[in-house]
């Protein structure tokens, strides 16, 4: 039991650093400004970590690959110590292990990104409806844009409604489901770690 809960601990702490991470990449592909509360958060949990790695990795295509290496990282990181804890050893960073390990973190990643998409785009649609002038809404707005802009075009508003934020969510949830079943079909022994 308590090393369930040290797992879960580390999962949220991990988590969290990898989501503004994410975010972070996500605010400087969207040329989101920074200067909002959400912006200075994500620099102050951030910054320690990204600030010295771009002096090793930098940024390219407008794609901040510091942010984004650390958040592979860190994931590599948290999926080594659970396999290692699961397995009582450190099988999981001998050559083969250490494959899998990223690839397991590749895919945490990946679901991670989804994740705060999907909370990204509810939230906008939701204050679009509910507080349009929240202070939040502009950020937002502009974080989801180049996500929800393809599908608008395809998708005409139905009575007044914008319908792509709800076509991206069930997009977005496909996406997640095929990122489980992978992650199931790759490593079947893990299912009990999720």
């Amino acid at each position: 039991m308590l090393s369930q809960l040290l797992f879960q601990i580390l999962d949220w702490v991990f988590g969290f650093f990898t989501l503004a991470l994410l975010a972070r990449v996500l605010m400087q592909w969207a040329r989101a400004p920074f200067r909002n509360p959400v912006g200075q958060f994500v620099m102050a949990v951030t910054d320690w970590a990204v600030i010295p790695a771009r002096r090793f990795v930098p940024g390219r295509f407008a794609i901040d690959l510091p942010s984004l290496l650390l958040a592979w990282l860190a994931q590599g990181l948290l999926q080594g110590l659970l396999l290692g804890w699961s397995y009582g050893s450190l099988e999981a960073f001998a050559p083969g292990g250490f494959v899998s390990v990223l690839l397991l973190a590749l895919l945490a990643v990946l679901r991670l990104f989804l994740y705060l998409l999907t909370g990204v785009v509810l939230v906008s649609a939701l204050l679009s409806w509910v507080n349009p002038l929240a202070p939040l809404a502009p950020l937002l707005t502009q974080l989801s844009r180049p996500f929800l802009a393809p599908l608008q075009r395809f998708i005409p508003p139905l009575g007044g409604i914008d319908l792509s934020p709800m076509v991206l969510l069930l997009i977005l949830q496909v996406l997640q489901t095929v990122l489980v079943s992978a992650q199931q079909a790759l490593f079947p022994a893990l299912l009990w770690l999720r």
